[in-house]
């Protein structure tokens, strides 16, 4: 397990199907015979290379507005987080700073100090430290995969929850439960959004200017890609949606759409965030929900409280998923 780890990190996206048939994801989780079929607007996959890896010349950087620096080696370093604004949050514990070698990484290097997170992997702040200890063991049981299987950030976490102890999971849940959720994503509508190329598992502004039709998509980009990929935690991100996804996704999200859905207030709360041990899903990324409902619609997501979420999505199509998901992260956190 450990080697598939340091493989994964090695090689990127192109482990990700290594870990997945090892781990036994395919059994019941993704392939050919899905209800929905993953797109690649929420599940970015791709060979081209993220700016953090091209450049790294040894010289110390700085992300913008910070006082610390950081060579680009220690930036992709997955034991040591990059860790810009220490002044922001509370101390890190050793399990969410510097994970445990050889094979458990810094929690917030995926997840970034502030619990908020990238378009590829989730935003954890606030959500119910009950609710994230449940989603590690859903991984590590199977309960939680993929509805593609070469899904990089899924397979991670599965290889991660075999290898994590349960004291390291109640101190990482209990950490990123204590964060205050704030906003981070800019929700545009248009008809037609700037050209976008993947970098890794998340899309960014292509280098090639011009512009193309929106389409049934939500086009999630960081609003700056270099303080993005300095993993800079007070650099947020933009998702462009189809003009009328608001509205649309306010009627969906509040009223069910004349029975197509439940009204999520019903569960997640009046204003969506969170309610008990169910989690916040207001300002969350829309790539991540979209991911997450498409999973629940495919059979692949389950565990405790999903049961209650399959007859939810059950009848949602991808402009629904798109109008609802571009709605709530539109919404403050």
């Amino acid at each position: 397990m450990r080697f598939l780890l340091r493989r994964f990190v090695t090689l990127g996206c192109a482990a990700g199907l290594s870990v997945a048939s090892t781990l036994g994801q395919s059994a019941g989780g993704g392939g050919d015979d899905l209800k929905v079929k993953p797109p690649s607007w929420a599940y970015p996959m791709g060979a081209s290379t993220p700016l953090a890896v091209r450049k790294e010349d040894g010289k110390s950087l700085r992300a913008a507005g910070s006082n610390v620096s950081y060579t680009r080696a220690e930036i992709r370093d997955l034991m040591r987080v990059a860790d810009w604004f220490p002044e922001t949050h509370p101390a890190m514990p050793g399990i969410v700073a510097k994970g445990r070698a050889p094979g458990v990484y810094a929690c917030a290097y995926c997840h970034l100090p502030n619990g908020l997170g990238r378009p590829e992997n989730a935003s954890i702040a606030g959500l119910p430290a009950e609710y994230i200890v449940q989603q590690v063991a859903d991984f590590k049981s199977g309960a939680r995969r993929s509805s593609e299987l070469r899904f990089a950030s899924v397979n991670y976490m599965i290889a991660i929850s075999h290898e994590v102890t349960a004291d390291e999971v109640r101190i990482a849940a209990g950490y990123f439960s204590s964060l205050k959720a704030t906003p981070w994503i800019r929700v545009v509508e248009a008809d037609e959004v700037p050209k976008t190329r993947i970098a890794g598992m998340m899309l960014v502004l292509a280098e090639s200017t011009g512009i193309e039709a929106i389409g049934q998509r939500v086009i999630e980009v960081p609003e700056d890609l270099e303080q993005t990929e300095l993993r800079n935690s007070s650099s947020g991100f933009v998702a462009y949606v189809p003009k009328g996804s608001l509205e649309r996704g306010s009627a969906l999200v509040k009223t069910g759409g004349n029975g197509k859905t439940l009204a999520c207030g019903m569960c997640h709360g009046a204003t969506l965030q969170g309610m008990g041990k169910v989690p916040s899903i207001a300002g969350r990324s829309p790539s991540q929900m979209a991911r997450q409902m498409i999973d629940i619609q495919n059979g692949v997501r389950n565990g405790a409280g999903v049961a209650l979420m399959k007859p939810v999505v059950a009848q949602l199509t991808m402009d629904d998923i798109v109008a609802i998901t571009g709605y709530l992260a539109f919404l403050k956190p």
